[in-house]
């Protein structure tokens, strides 16, 4: 008996040592039911059923399967694999330090260099999402650099504030403005910055509203700077509602359920009292949550008011009917109904970037990452006019610029919003919204005709077809041909806005706010690997901004060097680490 014993332990021991050599410091997956294939291999090997001390065997080889099977665990082998006297085998396998890395975003090519003559017509919706840059944040300040799909240098740009002419009137929701100065990267170039500013509504003088949470309490949102930072930032919403708002909550884990009924502004007790008990726990079923989310703002649909859901969650929806395209076709409906979608990213590990931006941009909302409270006081307090009131949807930007003036040019940023030429007068589709005091900002890297700044090979019969593409010379003082397109929000055909961009206006030095949104597009580039960067290094681009700071109330452009200086450290220390692995 004992002799039997001793050769099923040898056995077992064995075959759970070579899968450990087999996959020294590499993550492994076990078969589903790891018990049953190591009992049927002892049989092959003895013959016999597991006897005697087997079942203390067959536990620890279950347990040390179940450790392989985690998709959390990484095997490690250690210097001499050993066997207890009693003949349990002692463990060989620990549990990893790191958690499995989870977080997705989408990978969009960066923009290239276009030839005016081939491709004289740039299209794109605007967008005013800002969540690229707090993620950003999160990343260095954790030591790291961010993953380069991560970063989308347009929302880097809108992140800050800029000194654009506000509208005259209200008739016109937003005004047009536009700035031509040499490159700060590359002085054969020009930069061609379009700026658009909405109209500012105070907050004594926004509409009524009805605004549903929607949270997220699933057991991934457990840490602190998930649900108990959500549950301090929607606080601070709450501050800002009075008695002719509408809240209500709803959350969703394993299953979802209205945990605060429809409730008055000013009831703010009540609502606090419903927030703050909200606890982490069970699995993501965030299409459910959804569902019952806008059933609850249908409900309590305010007429010519701000009817709108808030999702809070890290975006890690992994049970129930969840499909991007089911969730999709639903936010379109609603929002053809009149209520809009804003989501609120929160913590890291699991953070669906994609997922989030993408459902808010189909439900004409906006998307904010919340990194750390004083993000949530920017997005929920500083900016909440701009948060929830859209002053006009579905705004398009189309640029034609004249190939007698210029030869080449390249949008820098906005790569997920592109357009094709004919969706800018087609009126069912879809583009971004705009907020109240919502400021949008667009740079263009253009290349002037014979001035020696073009990156494209000249072509062998360009030349030629040039005199054609020129016309009359009637436009030669034209640079381009700007054209907007909006909807106001209660209307469904959209108005025009068109004028030249004339040479006329191309200055020897840019602005100030130029030349700090420069520094911001040339430091969202850089962290996308700088291709079009020339030489312009990290510090490059914080003395452009740093001699180009202006006012800053709140302290975002002091903090914007710092996290340059940052970057430029991390990435330096990142190479130091690359030359050691390859030497």
């Amino acid at each position: 008996m004992k002799f039997q014993t001793f050769v099923i332990t040898l056995c077992t021991a064995t075959l759970i040592t070579c899968a450990v050599e087999k996959n020294d410091g590499e993550q492994v997956a076990a078969s589903p039911e790891p018990e049953v294939l190591i009992e049927s291999r002892v049989r092959e090997l003895t013959d016999k059923d597991l006897v005697g001390n087997g079942p203390v065997v067959a536990i620890q080889a279950h347990e040390e399967a179940q450790y392989i099977a985690s998709d959390r665990m990484t095997v490690m082998k250690q210097a001499q694999p050993g066997f207890t006297m009693a003949g349990v085998l002692q463990s060989n396998i620990r549990q990893a330090v790191e958690p499995l890395y989870r977080e997705n975003y989408q990978h969009p090519e960066s923009q290239s260099v276009m030839r005016v003559t081939e491709y004289p017509v740039s299209t794109f919706s605007i967008d005013v999402d800002t969540g690229a840059y707090s993620n950003m944040r999160r990343w260095l300040n954790q030591g790291q650099l961010p993953p380069e799909d991560a970063v989308r240098v347009e929302e880097f740009i809108n992140y800050f504030n800029y000194d654009y002419p506000l509208p005259d009137s209200t008739q016109a929701p937003f005004q047009v403005s536009t700035e031509i100065a040499p490159t700060p990267w590359n002085p054969n170039t020009r930069l061609l910055r379009i700026g658009i500013q909405g109209y500012k509504v105070p907050k004594a003088q926004l509409p009524a509203s009805n605004l549903v949470f929607l949270i997220d309490v699933s057991g991934s949102m457990s840490s602190a700077d998930k649900l108990p930072l959500l549950q301090q930032a929607l606080t601070m919403l709450v501050g800002q509602l009075d008695a002719r708002d509408s809240i209500s909550m709803v959350v969703y884990a394993g299953a979802s359920g209205v945990v605060l009924p429809p409730t008055r502004g000013d009831r703010k007790a009540d609502i606090l009292a419903a927030l703050q008990q909200l606890q982490a726990g069970g699995s993501t079923n965030g299409a459910a949550g959804i569902n019952l989310a806008y059933q609850m703002a249908q409900q309590n649909f305010i007429k010519n008011g701000v009817n709108r859901v808030i999702l809070a969650t890290d975006g890690d929806f992994n049970v129930g009917l969840a499909s991007t395209e089911e969730l999709i076709d639903l936010i379109q409906r609603k929002r053809k109904a009149g209520i809009a979608l804003t989501t609120l990213g929160f913590g890291g590990g699991n953070y669906n970037d994609h997922l989030l931006e993408q459902l808010a941009d189909e439900g004409n909302g906006n998307h904010a990452y919340i990194d750390r409270l004083s993000e949530a006081q920017k997005v929920l307090a500083e900016e909440l006019s701009a948060t929830l009131l859209t002053i006009a949807k579905d705004v398009k930007i189309q640029i034609e610029f004249n190939p007698a003036r210029v030869s080449e040019y390249r949008l820098i940023g906005y790569e997920n919003r592109m357009l094709n030429e004919e969706d800018f007068a087609n009126d069912k589709v879809d583009a971004g919204e705009i907020g109240a005091g919502h400021r949008v900002t667009a740079l263009y890297e253009i290349s002037l005709t014979g001035t020696g700044g073009q990156r494209l090979p000249p072509r062998r019969y360009q030349a030629a077809g040039e005199a054609s593409e020129q016309g009359d010379g009637s436009f030669n003082n034209e640079l381009a041909h700007l054209r907007i397109r909006y909807k106001l929000p209660d209307e469904a055909v959209s108005k025009l806005i068109e004028s030249p961009v004339m040479d006329s206006g191309i200055n020897a030095r840019g602005s100030d706010s130029f030349n700090f949104a420069a520094s911001v597009a040339a430091f969202g580039q850089k962290l996308r690997g700088g291709k079009y960067l020339e030489n312009f290094s990290y510090d490059d681009i914080e003395n452009l901004a740093r001699n180009s700071r202006g006012r800053d109330p709140h302290g975002y452009r002091s903090e914007f060097m710092q996290l340059v200086k940052l970057a430029g450290t991390l990435d330096q220390t990142a190479n130091v680490a690359q030359n050691v692995a390859d030497q």
